[in-house]
This record gives C-alpha cells, structure tokens and sequence, in this order.
C-alpha cells in the first residue's frame, strides 16, 4: 500500500519447537537442530538496523522461542535497543510459567500464546503432549506479572 508506514518486525528466533500439533508437523518431521538457529548477535544486527529505519515494535517468534537458551539475554539485549519501544513473544506457553519473571526483567511486555483448546485431552491430541495445565499456568503467570495484554492464539480445526 503506497503511504503506509512500516514499523513492526516479526522475527522468528528458532524452528525447533517442543510439541508436535496435527497442523504444523506429519509424523516424520524432524525439528531442525539448534545449530541451524542464528546467532543472537545476527538477530540483533537485524533489530538494530530495522530501528533505523524507523521499526519500533518486534515480536519475537518460532517454532517456540523459548526452548532458545539465550532467550532471555536476547529478549534483554532487544529491549535496550534505541527506538525499539514495544517488545512481544509469540510462544505456545509450555515454558512460560518458568521463565515470564526473568523475560519481563529483561523488558519483554507482551505476549501471545498459543492455546488451540481449553480442554486438557483435545490439547494432548492435537499437540501429541499432555502440557495443557503447564501451558495454563504460563498465561496466569504472565497476567501477574504485567505483560498486558496477554493474548491467546487459536488454530481452528474442523470437527475439534
């Protein structure tokens, strides 16, 4: 659209992800190894020179970030980058009770989670793991600590 200005990065940080739901994978699909993954420092390259040009929002995506061992680190060092003023994560949850205290310290403000079903056995089946309550008690923990909205994204299946 002539006109519009861009200004919202969408960048996904890993392939890897820890669950195998019926619309992402077959059941031969390997997830790519961690060494496939791009080193933080070319991912901030990436933000910094977005923010030049005038991006002020990023939304950190996967697979699922969070299996990232320096996804805290990444989330800080993204959060202090100059004109970058709104920092999100889209994650299917399945971690996010452990590790929302330390990614809000690090500046992270938003997140969105995955969550197809709030029935624990149609989460088993459509995600091939039984981690529905851990995925539960990953928005409760994000709600308390601040990072508003938190926002749940739902695949819609025909006959689920």
């Amino acid at each position: 659209m002539p006109g519009r200005a861009v200004y919202y990065l969408r960048l996904s940080v890993t392939g890897r992800c820890n669950l195998r739901c019926i619309y992402c994978r077959s059941g031969d699909d390997a997830a790519p190894p961690a060494a496939t993954e791009l080193p933080a420092e070319d991912l901030l390259k990436i933000v910094r020179a977005a923010a030049l040009v005038g991006f002020k929002k990023v939304r950190l995506t996967g697979g699922e970030p969070l299996l990232r061992s320096d996804i805290v680190d990444l989330v800080g060092s993204v959060a202090r980058v100059p004109g970058i003023d709104d920092l999100a994560l889209t994650t299917n949850g399945v971690y996010l009770s452990r590790l929302a205290p330390a990614l809000a310290r690090a500046g992270l403000k938003r997140v969105n989670v995955s969550l197809d079903t709030l029935r624990p056995e149609r989460f088993r089946g459509i995600t091939g793991a039984d981690r529905w309550q851990e995925v539960w008690e990953g928005i409760e923990a994000a709600l308390e600590l601040g990072l508003n909205p938190v926002k749940l994204n739902a695949v819609v299946l025909r006959g689920l």
